[in-house]
Formats: C-alpha cells, structure tokens, sequence
C-alpha cells in the first residue's frame, strides 16, 4: 500500500521530507504543503526513500517542468519548482547547515546571486552507449537513479546550439566504426567554440576521421581526442580553430583553458561571483593576499587586477601551469605567484612558510578545506589575516569548517549567501566572509 504523505520541507538533496507511522520519508517530486502518494523505492528501519507517484494537494510553487525528459534523465531535480523558490530553497540549506553544524549566526545574510536559468550549463559530460533495444546510439546524461543512459534529444539546461547537436551526435557515433568504444563526449563551450572532447578506447579509423571531420565544419565545433587520461586529451578538428576562453570583462580579463581543466559551468553566475568576493574581499595595492585552491586562476587575476599581490596555491601541476600562463596573457605576471601544493595535508608549518598574508579566498571543491583553516595562525598572533572569503559548492562542509574559523580562530562570521550556480538542481554554491 503506498503511504498517503504530507510534505513538511525539502532535504539538503531537494528531496521532500514527511513523516509517516514512525518513519522519515523523502520523497523525490514533492514540494512542501504538499500531500502526494508515494511509493518506496528504498527502506530502511528508520526511514524510507520514495517517489511521488500523485500530487493530490499540489503546492503554490509547482511549475509544468520545461524539459520534455525531466523525470527520467537524471541532470535535473528541481524543474518542478518556481525558480525564485528553488533560491530561496538554497538559502534555508545554507543558513540550516551554519545553524546546526557550525553552531554560528552570520551577521548578514546577502541577497542570492542568480540569472537565466535556462541553457546556462557550458560543460556537461554525456554518455554515449549503443542500445539496439531503444535504436541504437544514445548520447546524454543517465537516467535517474539509475546507469542507463536517457534517451534524450534536447537538454533545455544546455546552450540551444549545444542541445541541437544531441539529435546529430549519436546519428554520427552510429555511423563510426568505434562506436562501442566512445564511451563519453564532453562538452567545454567558450564565448568563440565549442568543443567535444571524445574518449576514444582506440583510434578512429580513417572514415572515422572524415566523418569527424565533415561534423566539425558542419556545425562549426572543435572535436578533440582522449585516449586515456584528461592529461592525454588533444586537438582533432579543426585544428586552427579559435582558443577555448571565457572573458571576465568587469576586469578586463580573458580566461584561457583547455576542455578538461575545470572550470565553472555557469558563466554568468561566476561573473557575478568573482564580482561580490571581489567586493567582500576588497583587496588593496600593498596587500598581500593569498588564493587557495586557486585553480586556473578564476579569483587570483580579479584580486591582482584590483592592485594587490596574489600568491596562488593549487593541488594540481596542470592547473597552476595554466594560471600562470593566464597571468602572463593578461599582463598580471608581475603582481601573481603560483605555487603547487596538498592543501589537504595542510599544517600549521607549512602555512607559516607561505608568509604573512592580510586576507585570504578559499575555494575549495566538496571535500572543504578543514586542514587550512585549522593551521591559520591563532587569534593572537600577528600574522593571522584579518579577512577571509570562502567560496564553497557544498554548504555543509563550508559550515564546519566555520566552526573552527568562529570557535576556534577568532574571526566573526559577517555575511553568507547563495549562489543559483546549477538552476533546477539541489547544487548549493555558497559565499561567506569572515573578519577578525
């Protein structure tokens, strides 16, 4: 028997929350205030994990979702929500997650970030597979909940040019001799091309190649070719065409970057991003600031451009090869310094060596930068910066580690906000500032 349930909130994945006979049920499709049938796809002792099958009491919020797929493809969570309510959403997450794990009130909550929530997405990673049963190639995201590949046409959360290829990128796999051995195309699009990155199990073959060849003039994209690992990826076709970039006009920045370094997925929303840590952050000529996990220099050239001196720390070799190369492009050398380093294995030691810094950005990926935070000098000494900006994708991780900055650091927590970086998603993007 499905449980008749009334939705009392949404989780920190979108989900709907009831409670029903003893136990807590979440519930994917349902909205709060609203009284829906479910049924269970996943029970355990203390809850139950479940889907809408009837909306009989639908919320105020609920919107006809735009995409003809939503449900079954798996990329997006939310379409069935207003888009101001999926914000405010976000914000409940983020000020639920300071309250409760980080044990903090922030001073100031700041007006959400957000912008067209609409073919927004400039990087997706779709998977190809060749089903007979459902006609042979499919290219796309996989289904919810599931490893199957959706049978797909469009996606209204890519670029339209991006989604109209769909149709004519697996009538092109399904004419290849490698078919079954291009398991995935990612997408990378720039402001002057759009490139396809194919992972390729073996070499195309030389009709193969044509074939690629013929699509790229085609549709005016940039195909590449990755054999093994992101390091082995390369240009195929065209191979003068033009560089892969994203501009930050406000700071009169272009952003170099190959298809398989990391970049944001929303273009826009960076923008605006980079705009308000820049603005949090306030960097000064005579300052030195410190960019951890600075990746291809995303915040490190916005900081240098407003005057101060940056020191840019990142894991990866590739990505500070790259912002170094960036720093140069943009006439910024002089005033950048990129190092390589595990911000994981942080230590008090090995913080003091980096020197004296007035205030630092942190943007760290999920996993938070717990060690960094832990190794900041004490709230006594000198040398502790006075400013700090954090950046996060995951607001639960960002709330621990402002509990050591708070409780344990000295520094008051100022202002958080949201940014809408994946629209119809549960995806949180986070900023806080924090001051001594």
């Amino acid at each position: 028997m499905n449980p008749l349930l009334d939705i009392e909130s949404l989780d920190h994945e979108g989900r709907g929350v009831a409670h029903h006979e003893g136990k807590t049920f979440f519930v994917d499709g349902a909205l709060p205030g609203e009284r829906v049938v479910a049924a269970s796809y996943r029970r355990k002792p203390g809850y139950e994990q479940a889907q809408a099958l009837e909306i009989v009491r639908a919320s105020p919020f609920r919107v006809a979702p735009a995409c003809r797929w939503f449900g079954i493809c798996g990329g997006c969570s939310h379409q069935h929500l207003d888009e101001a309510a999926q914000v405010a959403a976000k914000q409940r997450v983020l000020e639920d997650c300071f309250a409760h794990i980080a044990k903090v009130k922030p001073e100031t909550v700041l007006p959400p970030i957000h912008g067209p929530t609409w073919g927004y997405r400039t990087r997706a990673r779709l998977s190809v597979r060749n089903v007979p049963k459902k006609g042979g190639i499919l290219v796309g995201f996989h289904e919810r909940r599931s490893s199957y590949v959706a049978d797909m046409t469009s996606c209204e959360v890519l670029p339209r040019r991006v989604s109209d290829l769909l149709p004519w990128l697996r009538e092109l796999v399904a004419g290849l001799s490698i078919r079954d051995r291009l398991p995935q195309i990612e997408l990378a699009a720039g402001e002057a091309i759009d490139v396809l990155v194919l992972r390729v199990l073996e070499p195309p073959s030389e009709e193969d190649a044509r074939r690629l060849r013929a699509f790229a003039d085609a549709h005016g994209v940039q195909f590449w070719l990755q054999p093994k690992g992101p390091d082995t990826a390369h240009p195929f076709h065209p191979l003068d065409a033009p560089e892969l970039a994203y501009s930050l006009p406000e700071f009169g920045l272009t952003m170099p970057f190959r298809p398989t370094e990391f970049t944001q997925v929303n273009h826009g929303i960076n923008r605006m991003l980079i705009r308000r840590a820049m603005r949090l952050l306030a960097p000064r000529p005579g300052e030195r600031v410190a960019d951890f996990f600075c990746g291809l220099g995303n915040f490190s050239l916005p900081i240098a451009r407003l005057g101060a001196d940056v020191v840019g720390i990142e894991g990866s070799a590739g990505l500070v090869a790259r912002a170094i190369e960036n720093a140069g492009h943009n006439g910024l050398a002089g005033r950048c310094e990129f190092r390589v380093a595990d911000l994981f294995q942080m230590t008090p030691e090995a913080y003091a060596v980096l020197g004296r810094f007035d205030k630092l950005l942190i943007d760290p990926p999920r996993d938070g930068a717990i060690e960094l935070v832990k190794s900041l000098p004490d709230p006594e000494a000198d040398a502790a910066p006075r400013r700090i900006v954090y950046v996060s994708c995951s607001p639960a991780t960002l709330a621990r580690d402002a509990a050591v900055l708070v409780h344990q650091k000295g520094y008051r927590a100022r202002a958080i906000g949201v940014a809408n970086m994946f629209p119809h998603t549960a995806h949180v993007e986070s900023i806080a500032l924090f001051e001594r």
